[in-house]
């Protein structure tokens, strides 16, 4: 739970309050069973190296999408805080830095403690808006509950935005691999998506209900200045802490291929300080770059989902799946089933991709 938060009641306010908090709540049950099946490693089993280069590859884009999308909240939550839109570029600048001299650490112990920090960051921030809401705006409620005739291209973006919020997949290999017990994995799942659901359901339809017409994408734009001020205030942990922990892992991906089969990783030589430095320096770089080209964070958010949640929150599990049990698709009516849903699931993340990019890019030439 992190910066997806901050585009749903907006994305919730543009499909209205009925169809949005239906394609949340059928989207985490989607994210939820396809989150049973892990994908990191398992790369190399059916498309060989070259599938394995190509999902490697892709997960270092989706690691640095999200860089950027911290990158920008950072500058974002600055020009807030200090009530000084003019210096976006330098912010955006600032937040890089920040954010690669935090992450020049090789070994991030404590990272636990570092999200779950991060995590009530955000969670308190959002809070607090949705309160503020509340108190300022009593009589509010002239909210639409349904609404007839929008276009494609404006329904398909808040959908992106949401598909990305349940896009955790590409760490759950990962996360299962430290687990004491690996087995008990479907029950964090359960417990997360739970959370994660009512969470996001309360919040979008309070601050719909209460904003409105006011709604900002980022949701904490939403309230009055001095509550926007804390609200981006409380929230900036999360900003620094999560966008840290990303462009390390994505940096430690490619130090570890570069000096694969040698002793470089585990020595502190010049060689391998270096090389580290410099991975650090060209990944914030190549995210600050893509941060200066895409400026709106919904839109942002928009197209990480569609260019990159498609395939890992649906299309790659159900490969996966439909791959290891391949001899069983037909041995009972319950195989069968399963079989099929699999593959409606791949169908559809195919097709979330194909139009969600449509409706981003068209979304990036007019906006």
């Amino acid at each position: 739970m992190s910066l997806g938060v901050l585009a749903l009641p907006q994305a919730v306010a543009v499909m209205r309050l009925i169809p949005g908090l239906l394609i949340i709540l059928i989207l985490s049950i989607l994210a939820g069973y396809t989150g049973l099946a892990s994908f990191a490693d398992a790369r190399g089993i059916i498309g060989g190296t070259f599938g394995s280069r190509l999902v490697a590859v892709s997960q270092c884009l989706l690691l640095i999408f999200i860089m950027v999308a911290h990158i920008l909240s950072f500058s974002i939550a600055l020009n807030v805080i200090i009530d000084h839109s003019q210096c976006t570029v330098i912010f955006m600048i600032l937040g890089s830095i920040v954010c690669f001299i935090l992450g020049l650490p090789r070994t991030l112990k404590g990272v636990s403690f570092l999200s779950i920090f991060s995590c009530i960051s955000i969670i308190t921030a959002v809070t607090v808006i949705t309160v503020a809401l509340g108190i300022s705006n009593p009589d509010a409620g002239d909210i639409k509950i349904v609404q007839a005739h929008l276009s494609t291209t404006t329904y398909l973006n808040p959908v992106m935005n949401i598909i990305l919020a349940f896009s955790g997949h590409v760490a759950f290999f990962g996360l299962i691999s430290k687990m004491k017990q690996p087995r008990d994995f479907p029950k964090l799942l359960v417990a997360m998506q739970t959370l994660a659901v009512t969470f996001y359901t309360i919040i979008a339809a309070v601050i719909c209900y209460f904003a409105d017409s006011l709604i900002s994408s980022p949701a904490l734009d939403s309230a009055s200045p001095l509550v926007r001020k804390i609200g981006f205030g409380i929230a900036l942990p999360t900003m620094v802490i999560a966008g840290v922990i990303y462009g390390s892992v994505v940096s430690k991906f490619i130090y570890l291929r570069l000096w694969k089969g040698t002793n470089v990783v585990h020595e502190k030589t010049v060689k391998s300080v270096e090389s580290w430095v410099a991975i650090c320096a060209i990944t914030w770089f190549v995210a600050w770059v893509i941060a200066e080209a895409i400026p709106k964070l919904n839109l942002l958010l928009g197209l990480i989902g569609a260019l990159f949640g498609s395939w890992f929150s649906y299309s790659i599990p159900t490969v996966l799946w439909l791959y290891m049990n391949y001899q069983n698709w037909t041995k009972n009516r319950r195989n069968l089933s399963i079989a099929l849903l699999n593959a409606s699931f791949l169908v559809l993340g195919i097709g979330i991709c194909i139009s969600g990019l449509y409706s981003s890019g068209y979304a990036l030439a007019h906006g």
